[in-house]
């Protein structure tokens, strides 16, 4: 693909949603892209600046918005902008990119946009500005989803340059890392996109189908020297997973751990990696490695072989050892409820919590994580899932399912009450944690689920885990 002209107005306005409260990189590096390539172009992001920052942004009269929607919060966020979008600059091409966005193609181009990009999407932005500009057709443009012309995701290896930082605001307005209680400015980089496996209920596969692709160690590694440059003291590597590739992946971190070896760092790693590759995890931890992200997701064998998560129970139990071997903190994550996760199951994940000292290492949100299935997903197909199916709901950007145990569901609501009560307050993890394990025991028939303060010990005394500030949600 090839750009064509650029000029001094107009040009691309990238607005970010939502990153899981880092800032954006998924729109930083689609402008650092459509800047080398000659196009005036600024962001916006929305998770932390006010909409009159949208407004002051589309007064400009910009050719081309387009929204980054690599996650789902994100996607409702962005539909939500698109309407003030619409109204402040209706002459503008308004696009949705990234995994969600091909996910909803069909909803999205009948409601709110002109078109839609997934996959390794910085090219097709790119002609479908030179495009406008030009005032050329679009129908032409590989990648490029329009009302009556679906297009699946753009797939191919890109030549990758910095990513643009210099219009977003600054570190101190994003999640920060917060260790033996001092918090600590934080950024994330990334070492590939896509990923290599094919979980079924992950919104990669069905665009990425197994693919990833390693962004330039170069690239990185001088994105890593100027943030340390500028202040940040932690960097959460963002890739979907850190050891897709690991010779790539590893010696990022050898020749970061070299230049800046005061700089700790996070990843996140599938249960299988940690085991595969576990004479990695003493040079990670080493090398400044605080925590890693996994996802368990689930301690049920039958409901780990439905996602395809390819990890069993027991499989996590080895990688929660391996990890405090090293003096790494597994901070895990779930989807807590799915079709065919019992009360039983869930309770035996809270046990399993309690037992092993796990409290501060997960989100409370993540108990109340509701298996999201996507248009598209390969759950969708599955024989184990259609009989919960209850249909498309387009506006949700998902499909609607019943567990055949109404009990789950009622829990689900009652934990995601537990929860966002929590949230609004700042209750204690443990005090939360207590009020579901009550919650799923009043549910089970169990007398007591959760023991009370002399095991968890809420307060301040209790030594936690390092963490970011911003919960996980998806």
């Amino acid at each position: 693909m090839t750009p064509g002209p650029s000029r001094e107005t107009g040009g691309v306005l990238v607005v970010s949603c939502y990153e899981l409260g880092r800032a954006p990189l998924a729109a930083a590096t689609a402008a650092a892209f459509l800047e080398r390539a000659g196009f005036v172009t600024s962001i916006v992001d929305l998770a932390v600046e006010p909409m009159a920052t949208l407004d002051s942004a589309l007064a400009q009269a910009p050719d081309l918005v387009a929204v980054s929607v690599p996650m789902h919060t994100a996607l409702h966020v962005g539909v939500r902008a698109a309407a003030r979008i619409r109204e402040q600059a209706p002459a503008a091409h308004l696009t949705f990119f990234g995994l969600y966005a091909t996910l909803n193609s069909e909803h999205l181009l009948s409601t709110v946009c002109d078109s839609t990009i997934g996959g390794e999407v910085e090219p097709v932005l790119i002609e479908l500005i030179s495009a406008l500009q030009r005032k050329a057709a679009l129908d032409d443009l590989a990648g490029l989803a329009s009302p009556g012309r679906p297009a699946g995701p753009w797939l191919a290896r890109l030549d990758f340059p910095l990513p643009s930082r210099a219009g977003l605001p600054p570190a101190e307005r994003y999640a920060r890392l917060v260790v033996d209680g001092e918090e600590r400015t934080a950024a994330a980089v990334e070492t590939s996109r896509g990923c290599l496996h094919i979980c079924r209920h992950c919104p990669i596969t069905p665009i990425y189908g197994g693919r990833f692709f390693v962004v330039p160690r170069e690239v990185v590694l001088e994105d890593i020297r100027r943030l340390a440059a500028a202040g940040v003291r932690h960097i959460s590597f963002a890739d979907p997973d850190f050891l897709n590739g690991p010779g790539h992946s590893m010696a990022v971190v050898r020749a970061m751990h070299r230049a800046h070896p005061g700089l700790t760092f996070d990843a996140t790693i599938k249960v299988e990696h940690l085991l595969a590759r576990r004479d990695l995890l003493p040079e990670l931890a080493a090398s400044g490695c605080l925590f890693i992200v996994s996802a368990v997701e689930a301690l049920s064998n039958q409901v780990l072989e439905h996602l395809r998560k390819g990890h069993t129970r027991n499989d996590v139990f080895e990688a929660l050892a391996l990890a405090r071997r090293v003096g790494i903190a597994l901070r895990p994550s779930f989807v807590a409820f799915t079709p065919w996760t019992t009360i039983g199951d869930y309770c035996d994940v809270l046990d399993w919590i309690l037992d092993e000292a796990l409290v501060d290492h997960v989100d409370p949100v993540q108990l109340s994580i509701r298996l999201l299935v996507p248009p598209g997903s390969p759950l969708v197909e599955l024989d184990v899932m259609q009989p919960h199916l209850r249909g498309l709901a387009p506006a949700s950007f998902a499909w609607r399912w019943e567990h055949p145990d109404p009990r789950m569901d009622r829990l689900a609501q009652a934990v995601g009450a537990i929860v966002a009560d929590a949230a609004r307050s700042g209750e204690d993890a443990a005090r939360t944690f207590e009020r579901i394990g009550d919650a799923a025991g009043a549910l089970s028939g169990r007398e007591q689920t959760i023991p009370h303060p002399t095991r968890i010990r809420p307060g301040r005394e209790r030594s936690r885990p390092p963490r970011m500030t911003e919960p996980w949600f998806c």
